[in-house]
């Protein structure tokens, strides 16, 4: 199984909008993740997401990131999210830490 974890910083206020534009997420993203087998989580604390995605592979991940409307999106996400100045959203892949059941690898 792949897995990632991904953290990611709100702007002020910015929440409200960015949790109703994913209550309502566009059918070709949510199609693109189900057809590549993708489950995602995003947890808040404070301003802080944390996204957690798994996959059979990282190839399936990779092809569900391929959905041509995926970049209006992540255009979208940079008015709620902060970006790295050039209007990309500022993502950190995490490290992980621990791992148990399900999601150890071997």
């Amino acid at each position: 199984m792949y897995k990632i974890g991904i953290a990611m910083k709100l702007r002020p206020g910015a929440y409200p909008g960015y949790k109703k534009h994913h209550d309502e997420l566009w059918p070709d993203i949510a199609k693109s993740m189900s057809d590549n087998d993708v489950s995602m989580i995003i947890y808040r604390h404070g301003d802080t997401l944390f996204l957690h995605a798994t996959a059979p592979t990282e190839a399936d991940w990779l092809k569900s990131r391929e959905v041509p409307i995926l970049e209006d999106w992540q255009a979208l996400m940079a008015e709620f999210l902060i970006d790295d100045g050039m209007g990309a959203v500022k993502a950190e892949e995490l490290e992980i830490a621990f791992e148990f059941g399900d999601y150890k690898d071997g």
